[in-house]
C-alpha cells in the first residue's frame, strides 16, 4: 500500500508539474501582447527548454509574401552552451533533412551535431504552412505522453502569438483542450492555482485584474509596490480611484471601447496617484481574458512604471525650450541646413533684422537679404563648402529690414554623425560693417605712413643723391666740352667728337637712371607684384647709400648668392626695407671707435624654397630684454629714432608672405634678417591682391 501511495503522489506531483507548465505556457500571450515574431518565438523556447529538459529546441518561422513563402527566422535553443556549436542555419537544415527521409521510426532519431551518439527529434507544425518548432532531446524515451502533451500545447500558443487576429479563437480552443486534459488527468486544479499563482507573483512587470466595473480582484507585489497600496487595500477600489482626475474621460472612453468588441486590447500612458498622494506615470496594456462556466469576463492590466522616462522626456522637453529661447535670444542671426544646403531654421533675430517671415527665410529665400554683387560668389563659394564638407568662412553685405546694407561675416560648422557624414550645418552671421570701414581708413593711414616712411630717408640721402647725379653731369660738362674742342680744330676730329658725344648720351642715362630709382623709391603709389632678383636690389640700394657708408666710414661687404632664385613681390617696398636695414646697422656703429665699422650684407637660399637676406654689423647691438619690441610701432633704440620703420619693415615682409627677425651676434653688434618665397616658375607666385600695404601697427 505505501508502495502504491507513493507511486500516486509521484504521479500527482507529475501531473501537477505538468498542469503548472500547461498554464506557464498560456500565461505567454499576455507577455508576448505587441511584440514581433522573434521575440515569441525566443520566450517560447526558453519555455521549453526550461520545462522538458531538452538537450535543444530551435524553430524556422516563414511568412507568406506574394506567393512564395519568405524565410525570415531561424532560432536555436541549447540547454548547455557549447565552445564550438553549429550556426542556427546548419542545425536547422540537418533537422530539416532527417525530417524528409521520412523515417518510420517514432520520434524520428538525428545524429548529435553537438556530441555523441543519436538523439531523438520531434516537430511540431506550426499554423500549416507557417512553419515549424523542432524539439531534440538525447533521451530516447523522449517525448513522453507528458511531454507530447506541452509540446503541442507550445506549438499552439505559438500560434496564437504568431497570428494576433485569431487571438480569441485560438485562446478559447486552447483553453478547451486544456480543461479536457485536465480533467483526465488530474483534479488537483488548486496546485495550478498555486503555480499560476507563483507565476503571476514573480511577473517583473506590475498585473491587476479587475472585474469588468473596474473594481480590483487580484493584484501583484510588483503591481502594489508601483501605487503603495497592498492587495487587500485595493480590493476595495476601482482601478478608476486611483486614476489622475486628467485622464479618467480618456480611460473610461477605451475601457467602453474594449467591453464593446470594437478593440480586444488598448494601451494608455496615464498617471496613477499613490496611496501616499504622489502621482506616477503608468503604461498599461489593458485586455480582456474570457471566462468560462465558473468563472466571468475579467479585465487583465499590465502595467510598467514610466514616471523616470516621463521625467526624462518633460526635462528634454524643457531644454529644448531653453534652448530655442536661448537662439532666439542671442544677439546674433543664427540658422541650420540640412546636408544639401536647404535652409531649414532661421532664428528670430534673423528674421527681425532682414525683416522676412519664416517661410520667406526657409529654403532658398535667404538669398533674397543678400547684396546682388555679392550672392553669385556666395552661392558658389557655399556649394563648394556643401561638396567639400570644410566650415563656411566668408564675408558679404546683407540687407537690413530698412534696405540697408551691412557688411557681415557669414561662419558655419557641419555637424557629423559617427560614420562621418554631415547630417547639419550650423552657421551665425556677425556684423563687421564698422569694422571693414575701420580697416579701410586704417588702410588709408597706412598707405599714407608708409610714405612718410619713405619720405623720411629722402634727408639722410640728399648727399648720396648729388654723389650719384655729380658724376654723370661731370662727365656730360667734360665730354661736351671736349667735343666742342675736337669740332673747332682744323681739320674738324670728327671721329673724336662721334665717339666723345656717346660718352655724353652715356652720362645722361646713368643720370636719367638715378633719378628714375629715386623717384620709385620715394613715390605713392599701389604696390606692384613682379618676379625681384634680390641681389640687383641689393645692388641699387648700395650704390644709392655709397656716399652716405663713405662718410660714416663704413666698410660694405658683399656676398650675394650667384643663381639666387627670384621673389614674387613689389621691388620697391622690398628696397625700401632693405634700405632701413642698411640705414640702422649704419648708424648703430656710429658711435664704434675702436673697432672697424664692418657691414656684411649677404643673400642665400634656404632648404624650405625661402630666399633670405641678412644685414650683419658691428654695432653697439641691442639689450636682450627688448628683443620682442623692436619691431612694435614707435618703440626704438635711437636717441632721435621715430620707431616707425622696422614696424613697417615687418609689415611689408609679412604682406609679402615672409618673415623678418634680428638675433645678436657672438660679438659686437646685431643680425637682421627676412626670408621671401621663392617665385615659381620665374614668375610671381602671388596674386596682388595678397600684397597689403603695410599696417605700421603690426608687431611681432
Amino acid at each position: 500500500m505505501e508502495v502504491q501511495s507513493e507511486l500516486a503522489s509521484g504521479e500527482v506531483r507529475h501531473l501537477q508539474r505538468c498542469i503548472n507548465d500547461l498554464v506557464s505556457l498560456l500565461a505567454l500571450p499576455a507577455i508576448w501582447s505587441g511584440g514581433d515574431p522573434s521575440q515569441v518565438l525566443h520566450t517560447l523556447l526558453d519555455a521549453l527548454l526550461r520545462m522538458l529538459r531538452l538537450d535543444l529546441v530551435c524553430a524556422r518561422l516563414t511568412v507568406p509574401v506574394g506567393e512564395a513563402p519568405v524565410e525570415i527566422v531561424e532560432i536555436v535553443r541549447t540547454a548547455e552552451p557549447q565552445e564550438s556549436m553549429p550556426s542556427a542555419h546548419e542545425i536547422c537544415e540537418a533537422i530539416s533533412q532527417c525530417l524528409k527521409t521520412g523515417s518510420r521510426k517514432w520520434p524520428p532519431l538525428l545524429r548529435n551535431l553537438m556530441g555523441e551518439g543519436d538523439v531523438s527529434i520531434v516537430p511540431l507544425p506550426v499554423q500549416g504552412e507557417l512553419g515549424v518548432i523542432v524539439a531534440v532531446a538525447q533521451r530516447m524515451d523522449f517525448p513522453l505522453q507528458t511531454e507530447a502533451l506541452l509540446l503541442s500545447v507550445a506549438a499552439n500558443q505559438a500560434c496564437i502569438g504568431l497570428q494576433g487576429a485569431r487571438l480569441l479563437t485560438h485562446q478559447k480552443h486552447l483553453a478547451d483542450e486544456l480543461d479536457q486534459q485536465v480533467a483526465k488527468r488530474t483534479a488537483e486544479l488548486a496546485a495550478a492555482e498555486e503555480r499560476w499563482r507563483s507565476v503571476f507573483e514573480n511577473s517583473a512587470i506590475g498585473v491587476a485584474l479587475t472585474d469588468l466595473s473596474g473594481s480590483f480582484f487580484a493584484a501583484n507585489p510588483v503591481y502594489e509596490k508601483m501605487v503603495g497600496y497592498t492587495e487587500e487595500e485595493l480590493q476595495k477600489l476601482s482601478f478608476l480611484d486611483i486614476t489622475y482626475e486628467e485622464d479618467l474621460e480618456l480611460n473610461q472612453m477605451l475601457i467602453a471601447d474594449l467591453l464593446s468588441g470594437k478593440v480586444q486590447q488598448f494601451q494608455i500612458e496615464k498617471q496613477y496617484r499613490r496611496k501616499n498622494g504622489s502621482l506616477i506615470w503608468v503604461r498599461n496594456n489593458v485586455s480582456v481574458v474570457p471566462g468560462k462556466e465558473q468563472v466571468p469576463q475579467f479585465l487583465m492590466a499590465l502595467s510598467e512604471d514610466i514616471t523616470e522616462r516621463k521625467q526624462a522626456e518633460e526635462k528634454l522637453r524643457a531644454s529644448e525650450t531653453t534652448l530655442k529661447q536661448i537662439i532666439n535670444t542671442i544677439p546674433t542671426p543664427a540658422w541650420s541646413a540640412r546636408p544639401d544646403g536647404y535652409c531649414d531654421f532661421v532664428n528670430q533675430r534673423w528674421l527681425d533684422y532682414v525683416g522676412l517671415s519664416t517661410e520667406q527665410g526657409l529654403g532658398w529665400g535667404w538669398e533674397a537679404a543678400i547684396h546682388p554683387d555679392d550672392l553669385p560668389g556666395l552661392v558658389e563659394y557655399w556649394q563648394s563648402c556643401l561638396a567639400s564638407g570644410m566650415p563656411v568662412d566668408t564675408e558679404a553685405r546683407l540687407r537690413r529690414f530698412d534696405g540697408i546694407y551691412r557688411w557681415f561675416l557669414f561662419r558655419a560648422n557641419p555637424l557629423r554623425d559617427e560614420s562621418g557624414n554631415i547630417i547639419k550645418w550650423y552657421g551665425t552671421h556677425t556684423d563687421i560693417d564698422d569694422r571693414k570701414r575701420a580697416e579701410e581708413a586704417l588702410d588709408k593711414a597706412r598707405s599714407e605712413l608708409t610714405h612718410v616712411a619713405r619720405v623720411t630717408s629722402l634727408g639722410t640721402l640728399t648727399a648720396s643723391i648729388a654723389h650719384e647725379l655729380n658724376q654723370p653731369l661731370s662727365g656730360i660738362i667734360t665730354n661736351a666740352s671736349t667735343c666742342l674742342r675736337m669740332l673747332a680744330a682744323d681739320p674738324a676730329n670728327v671721329d673724336g667728337a662721334r665717339e666723345t658725344a656717346r660718352r655724353t648720351i652715356r652720362d645722361g642715362n646713368r643720370a636719367s637712371d638715378v633719378i628714375t630709382r629715386l623717384r620709385a623709391l620715394f613715390s605713392k603709389k599701389d604696390p606692384t607684384i613682379e618676379s625681384v632678383d634680390l641681389n640687383e636690389a641689393t645692388r641699387e640700394v648700395l650704390a644709392l647709400s655709397s656716399s652716405d657708408f663713405q662718410r660714416n666710414r663704413v666698410i660694405v661687404q658683399q656676398e650675394l648668392a650667384d643663381g639666387l632664385p627670384l621673389v614674387a613681390g613689389d621691388r620697391v617696398q622690398l628696397q625700401q626695407v632693405i634700405l632701413n636695414l642698411l640705414r640702422n646697422a649704419s648708424d648703430a656703429m656710429s658711435a664704434v671707435d675702436d673697432r672697424p665699422r664692418q657691414l656684411l650684407v649677404r643673400t642665400e637660399g634656404d632648404d624650405d624654397g625661402h630666399v633670405r637676406l641678412t644685414v650683419q654689423d658691428a654695432g653697439v647691438g641691442f639689450p636682450p630684454e627688448v628683443a620682442e619690441r623692436l619691431f612694435e610701432s614707435f618703440h626704438t633704440t635711437k636717441n632721435d629714432g621715430m620707431g616707425i620703420g622696422l614696424s613697417v619693415s615687418r609689415s611689408i615682409i609679412d604682406s609679402h608672405h615672409g618673415r623678418l627677425w634680428a638675433t645678436l651676434n657672438n660679438g659686437p653688434g646685431a643680425t637682421f634678417s627676412f626670408s621671401l618665397p621663392r617665385a615659381s616658375g620665374g614668375s610671381a607666385s602671388a596674386d596682388s591682391r595678397d600684397i597689403r600695404t603695410p599696417d605700421v601697427t603690426d608687431a611681432a
